[in-house]
């Protein structure tokens, strides 16, 4: 017969009474290669048991992390060494926002490794219903004077809309995504949260007619921004493409503009990059006959400034700029397009909203998706089809011929083949025009 020796074999560890309760450890590799003892804890000897038999299984899985930081921590090396150096200034940005203001304050203390799924939950069911004016102080930060909600105990609720929260998780599911490449975690608990889809909010666009009010009002009062606007609603333009267009980007005569690059503020600096949104954004469009017209006389109008400005100009390929040649600031622009809305007696959207227009426009036309894809450079179809071709019913053919000629559109040759073509159609019909092209009486 032979005797089982009680002794565990080399590596295998051992649980020994400690404190209040017990403890374990055994052997594993961290993921640098080095191997090291790793301890489990637990009141009673069957929870540390419990624990041991999972650390052995993570231990034969792969590397196991003996030294696990907290989810701060862990955040904080993430937006650092992972997020800035590979993503774009403005995204990366907005993830160390969320993750300052939506994150850490409500999970940050935990451990990276003792995340669960409840966790997750309560996180997100917290999230959705916190005031983020309490949360942050917003109301307590302004002079006692102008405080007008929540620090006067009259809670104001400003919840985080589902789409918020949602990206929120987005944006956690990616760093714990990351932990686990990294193997110091074994799963993604966001990940395997199920929450719902956010509604898209339906945008409004303006109509035919409105957009055309905009513009005729901003051209009959010399609008210093109106060649673009006239780029954002006819080319669909984003913001931050149309104030970081440089005259380079421009071809006047062959009639075409590239998209590369970008104005934005970010982190209190006004960055103008050399990259476009997505791959699909760089783009080389051509311009319609409205737009020539309009960037010439862009080109007019900042000679002009140039010369008023005199050694106060800043030098700037920049297309748009302010009466010293200076970048136009993004918030401004947003302001000087609210006020535009006012003075022309039209309903205010949002800058971005204009693509939606400009897509209505082409959609009106009977644009291919696939080509109004190209102009508005969407990176896949489905945006284009499900976000951006809300059409009235009121854009009609006639309309957008309207829009045309009441922006200046069609060159001077354009016009002269259509009179030409009106005095051989009178000819054929038996008229015979004066020398003016007008018809004898």
């Amino acid at each position: 017969m032979v005797r089982v020796s009680g002794k565990r074999g080399n590596g295998e560890g051992s649980i020994y009474p400690y404190r209040n309760g017990y403890a374990a450890y055994a052997w594993v590799t961290t993921p640098e290669g080095n191997r090291k003892r790793k301890y489990v804890y637990g009141p009673t000897r069957k929870d540390v048991h419990e624990k041991w038999l999972k650390l052995h299984n993570e231990a034969r899985k792969g590397p196991v992390a003996t030294n696990t930081p907290t989810l701060a921590q862990y955040l904080a090396y993430w937006l650092k060494d992972v997020v800035e150096p590979n993503l774009r200034p403005l995204t990366a940005a907005t993830y160390e926002t969320t993750v300052r203001l939506y994150i850490v304050p409500l999970l940050g203390s935990k451990r990276l490794d003792q995340l669960t799924v409840q966790d997750m939950r309560g996180w997100l069911n917290k999230l959705a219903e916190t005031c983020q004016c309490c949360a942050q102080g917003k109301d307590a930060r302004r002079p006692e004077e102008r405080r007008r909600c929540c620090a006067k105990g009259e809670c104001c609720r400003q919840t985080l809309s589902k789409r918020s929260v949602n990206d929120a998780r987005t944006i956690l599911r990616s760093a714990l995504t990351n932990a686990m490449v990294e193997e110091r975690i074994s799963k993604n608990v966001a990940q395997l949260v199920k929450v719902q889809r956010a509604r898209r909010k339906r945008p409004d666009p303006w109509s035919v007619e409105e957009a055309c009010a905009f513009l005729e009002n901003a051209q009959t009062w010399r609008d210093y921004l109106y060649s673009a606007y006239v780029l954002i609603l006819v080319l669909g333009l984003r913001k931050g493409e149309v104030l970081g267009l440089t005259w380079s980007d421009v071809n006047l005569e062959t009639g075409e503009l590239h998209i590369r690059h970008q104005l934005q503020r970010v982190r209190r600096r006004l960055l103008h990059t050399d990259t476009a949104k997505t791959e699909a954004s760089e783009a080389v469009l051509p311009l319609p006959d409205v737009c020539l017209t309009a960037l010439r006389l862009r080109q007019k109008e900042q000679r002009a400034a140039k010369e008023r400005a005199g050694d106060l100009w800043t030098d700037s390929d920049l297309v748009f700029t302010t009466r010293y040649g200076t970048p136009v600031e993004p918030r401004n622009f947003t302001r000087e397009f609210d006020r535009r809305c006012e003075r022309a007696g039209v309903r205010r959207i949002r800058v971005h909203d204009t693509r939606h227009t400009c897509a209505s426009l082409l959609a009106a036309l009977d644009v291919h998706p696939r080509i109004a894809m190209q102009i508005l450079r969407h990176s896949e179809i489905a945006v284009t089809m499900e976000v951006y071709t809300h059409v009235p019913s009121a854009d009609t053919r006639r309309a957008l011929r309207k829009l045309g000629k009441a922006l200046g559109g069609g060159s001077k040759q354009k016009r002269q083949k259509e009179k030409q073509s009106k005095r051989e159609r009178r000819e054929r019909a038996g008229e015979q025009p004066d020398k003016d092209g007008r018809q004898e009486s």
